[in-house]
C-alpha cells in the first residue's frame, strides 16, 4: 500500500494494524543521537512501541473557528497513520472566579482519576520549551520505555489550578507568546504529527 501523501510504501504493524512508513529514511545529520538511533532501528520493535503508545488530547469546550476545526481534523487523521489518537472535549475544569486554586475542583479530581495510569502533559505558560526535535526525542523515549498512554491537556480561559498543575508529569509551553485556545490546539496536534515524522524519517519536517 502506498502513502496517500508521499507515495512511499506503508506496512501494517500491531494487532490492530496502523499504517506506518515501511522504510525509514537514513538518519539525518544534526539530529540528536536518540532520534538518529530510533530512525536507524531495523526491527519492528521500535515501530510497535510507537503504535502501541496511545495518545489522548483533551481540551475544554469546542473549537470555534471552522478553518481551525478543519485543520485539526486533518492533523488528527495524519497522526492516526502512526498511532491510536483520540480527541476529547471537556466541560470546564474550573468555574470562573471560584476558589483560589489551592484545592482541586470536582471536575479536576474526576479527570485525574480517569488518567491516573497515563503520562500527563499539561500545556502551561510556566512549562518547559522544547524544539521540535527535543519533543520528538521525548516521544520516542516514552514509546521505547513502554508508555501505554500519553495524555495532553489544554486548559480553558481559567487555566489550571495550582493544585491540579502539580499533578502533571510534564508542563509544556508551546510558546511564550499568547495563543488563542483554538490555535494552541492546532499547534499541539501539528507538533505531535511532526514529532512522529521526525522519528520515522518522514520528509514532512524538511
Amino acid at each position: 500500500m502506498l502513502s496517500p501523501r508521499s507515495g512511499e510504501p506503508w506496512v501494517a504493524v500491531g494487532a490492530s494494524p496502523r499504517w506506518v512508513l515501511g522504510k525509514a529514511a537514513q538518519p539525518r545529520k544534526g539530529l540528536s543521537m536518540a532520534v538518529r538511533s530510533f530512525q536507524g532501528r531495523t526491527s519492528l520493535n521500535a515501530l510497535n512501541s510507537l503504535v502501541n503508545m496511545r495518545i489522548r488530547v483533551l481540551w475544554e469546550g469546542k473549537t470555534k473557528d471552522a478553518h481551525l476545526r478543519a485543520l485539526q481534523s486533518d492533523l488528527v487523521s495524519r497522526i492516526e497513520h502512526f498511532t491510536a489518537l483520540t480527541v476529547e472535549e471537556l466541560p470546564p475544569l474550573r468555574k470562573a472566579g471560584r476558589g483560589d486554586g489551592v484545592k482541586l475542583s470536582a471536575n479536576e479530581r474526576n479527570l485525574l482519576e480517569k488518567t491516573r495510569e497515563s503520562t500527563k502533559v499539561f500545556l502551561d505558560e510556566r512549562g518547559r520549551e522544547w524544539s521540535s526535535t527535543d519533543f520528538a526525542e521525548w516521544l520516542g523515549q516514552q514509546a521505547l520505555r513502554g508508555t501505554r498512554e500519553l495524555v495532553f491537556l489544554i486548559g480553558g480561559p481559567e487555566g489550571f489550578s495550582a493544585a491540579f498543575r502539580k499533578e502533571a508529569d510534564v508542563l509544556l509551553a508551546l510558546s511564550r507568546m499568547t495563543l488563542t485556545h483554538d490555535w494552541a490546539r492546532a499547534l499541539l496536534l501539528e507538533q505531535i504529527y511532526r514529532g512522529f515524522t521526525i522519528l520515522r524519517g518522514y520528509p514532512y519536517p524538511r
